[in-house]
């Protein structure tokens, strides 16, 4: 850096011929800019600048130089300038990773009204069911699902994810409701595989202050979040779905959430970045802009008053083998 500084300095006094004028113009003292301009003379070896009391002028070995340095410099300057505004302007490349299950149902509408109010981002987005690791990836911000990300990035939780077991009002007029976890296994249910390692998901249950895993048989199984809620949805079985995804269809009564004094949290959706302080005012506002429309947002978990209020009514076969409410 003090190499830089001396060249400057002497770019800056072949230019405006005056060393006192490269001073004021770096913002150093008179003396400051000599000595920077002597201390490069003795590192080259080669006098840069013939001077008088009243005259400054380049030695041929100086105008060799200048002819050589200044245009990178020019570039040089150039790159500090644009870095500096980095952190004036919402401009640039900004790197987003997140696991496809929050890709649509949650974070696309976000990513949408971000990209409208700061068109100057560009915004890349990569949904990868693997955690990413922002520094390996290269990516700024990230998103995840479940425990909270390690490995030195700092992590602010946004909304819990509860597992809530659901079927469609079509499903359950045909096939009734499970009362118990065991009357699971007499019904059709849908499975989830996980991407990362191939296994059928368990299913999770709050029994008092524990929570138990069962391995429930899969009817229909898929790999992807959303195409499980659409089953669920058609009528094909029974599934547990992350709240995520559920809850504007038990609001609406597309869905009807079963079980729901055993319903599970599975850890939260958090957003994780690399410390505030490295950071581009294009990162820190998406992360400002995210937390502000997602933290503790009512439209991705139910409270347990309306889990209670959406339970459907018990129903049992009548003599016929139609069903009727008791």
């Amino acid at each position: 850096m003090n190499e830089i500084r001396a060249i400057t300095t002497f770019v800056r006094a072949a230019t405006l011929g005056s060393l006192r004028g490269a001073a004021v113009d770096q913002g150093i003292s008179p003396q400051a800019a000599s000595h920077a301009v002597m201390q490069l003379e003795k590192e080259l070896g080669v006098r840069l600048f013939h001077r008088t009391t009243r005259k400054l002028s380049l030695t041929e070995e100086g105008q060799r130089l200048f002819d050589s340095v200044k245009p990178a410099l020019d570039i040089f300057s150039s790159a500090l300038d644009e870095a500096r505004r980095s952190q004036e302007e919402v401009a640039g490349m900004l790197r987003v990773s997140a696991p496809r299950a929050l890709g649509l149902p949650v974070l696309w509408p976000y990513f949408e009204q971000f990209q409208t109010l700061y068109p100057n981002v560009q915004l890349e987005v990569q949904f990868d069911d693997q955690f990413t690791d922002l520094v390996t990836d290269r990516a700024d911000v990230g998103f995840r699902a479940g425990p909270p990300p390690s490995g030195g990035s700092i992590a602010r939780r946004l909304v819990p994810i509860q597992l809530i077991v659901c079927a469609s009002p079509e499903y359950i007029e045909r096939n009734g409701a499970p009362r118990t976890i065991d009357e699971l296994f007499q019904h059709r249910c849908t499975g989830f595989r996980r991407a990362n390692t191939g296994k059928l998901a368990q299913w999770q249950f709050r029994l008092g202050d524990e929570i138990v895993y069962r391995d429930v048989p899969a009817a229909l199984c898929v790999n992807d979040t959303e195409m499980e809620t659409q089953a669920v949805l058609s009528g094909l079985g029974i599934g547990q779905l992350g709240s995520f995804n559920a809850t504007t269809y038990i609001r609406n009564g597309r869905l009807v959430p079963l079980l729901t004094e055993h319903v599970a949290e599975h850890g939260m959706i958090y957003i994780y970045y690399g410390h505030r302080t490295e950071q581009s005012r294009r990162v820190k506002t998406f992360i400002d802009f995210m937390i502000e429309r997602m933290a503790g947002n009512r439209a991705f978990f139910l409270d347990p008053s309306e889990l209670r209020a959406a339970r459907p009514a018990r129903r049992a076969k009548r003599g016929d083998g139609s069903l009727a409410g008791n």
